[in-house]
C-alpha cells in the first residue's frame, strides 16, 4: 500500500487520530492538563467521537472510563473497512 494512495492516507489519518485521543487519554492523568490551551484544542477535536462511547459505555465502579479503549479498537476497525472498501471500488476499475 503506497503511502500517498488513498487507503495510505484513510491510514494515516487513523493514526493521527489515534495518537490524538491517546494524548487527550493521557492528560486525564495530570492535573489541569485538560484546562490548559492543548488541553482544550484536543478536547474539541477528539471529545464529539468519544461522547459517542460513553453514552453507551458506563463509568466502571464510577471512575474507571473504559470508553476510550472501545473507541479506539472501532476506530481502527472502521478505518481497516474503509480501506477495504476504498480497494474494492478501486479493483473494479481495472
Amino acid at each position: 500500500m503506497n503511502d500517498w494512495s488513498i487507503s495510505g492516507i484513510v491510514m494515516n489519518l487513523q493514526n493521527v487520530y489515534y495518537f490524538l485521543i491517546v494524548a487527550y487519554i493521557l492528560m486525564s492523568w495530570l492535573p489541569n492538563a485538560r484546562n490548559s490551551f492543548i488541553g482544550e484544542m484536543l478536547g474539541k477535536v477528539v471529545e464529539p467521537y468519544l461522547s459517542i462511547f460513553r453514552r453507551f459505555i458506563p463509568p466502571i465502579g464510577g471512575m474507571l472510563d473504559i470508553s476510550p479503549i472501545l473507541a479506539l479498537i472501532a476506530l481502527r476497525y472502521v478505518a481497516l473497512g474503509i480501506v477495504a472498501v476504498l480497494e474494492f471500488i478501486a479493483n473494479l476499475f481495472v
